[in-house]
């Protein structure tokens, strides 16, 4: 574990509500894809500490990310006042909804900002070439909220072994405009997209109520084996 001071790098807005944060490192840290760390920045005069997962790999050097969506929280508007060369603490890292090689395939379920570790994970796989056969369920509202959609496509244009399956929640999406799939993650789309889902490792980011639910599905309807289950949470703030 590491704990230092350092300074924003760069700020990138990744959807309408959404940005990445960028800090600062002197010297490679050493953290598993999929891994959190612990930030610190000013507002108000005090000293304000939240946690975030890693949205970047251990093998983008010179910095260290995480992402949020921006929220109407005391916590949440600090960060959307941040500039680059602004002051933060970082202590890190910590978390086992991690992967570096260790499973022959794997499949992803995620929903929204959930899929900030995955991402992480995703890109390490590609960036590795490891031989990992991945497959990735990825639930939002609408095309617009779609977090790390051009990443996403550009890992699975160098990753022949990455398959991304978008799908989209909102009542109102246009299906003639939209070639991906629609309706939220369950056993049944699960079923058509990831055939072989008993030969795999899943791992499960979003909202606890998401989690929750597809954790059931996966064990109850599924009969996947508990070992065979990863799970994060990811509670807004």
């Amino acid at each position: 574990m590491v704990e230092f001071e350092t300074s924003v790098l760069d700020i990138i807005k990744r959807t309408h509500n959404v940005k990445s944060f960028r800090f600062k490192i002197e010297k490679d840290i050493d953290f598993k894809p999929g891994q959190f760390f612990f930030v610190t920045i000013k507002a108000g005069g005090e000293e304000r500490t939240k946690h975030f997962s890693f949205s970047n790999s251990p093998t983008e050097k010179g910095y260290v990310e995480f992402t949020k969506r921006i929220t109407e929280s005391p916590f949440s508007k600090a960060l959307d006042t941040l500039k680059a060369g602004d002051w933060a603490k970082l202590k890190m890292p910590y978390g086992s909804f991690t992967f570096e090689g260790e499973h022959e395939k794997l499949a992803f379920l995620s929903g929204g900002i959930g899929i900030t570790p995955i991402r992480s994970i995703c890109k390490f796989v590609t960036d590795k070439g490891l031989p990992t056969d991945v497959i990735l369920l990825y639930g939002n509202n609408t095309e617009g909220d779609i977090i790390f959609r051009e990443d996403l496509d550009d890992m699975r244009g160098l990753n022949k072994k990455l398959r991304v399956v978008y799908t989209l929640t909102s009542p109102d999406i246009d299906k003639k405009a939209w070639p991906g799939r629609t309706g939220y993650i369950d056993a049944g789309m699960i079923k058509e997209e990831i055939p072989d889902y008993k030969d795999r490792v899943f791992y499960i980011c979003g909202p606890p109520g998401m989690v929750g639910k597809l954790t059931a599905i996966l064990k109850d309807a599924l009969s996947i084996r508990e070992g065979n289950i990863k799970v994060e949470n990811f509670i807004g703030y």
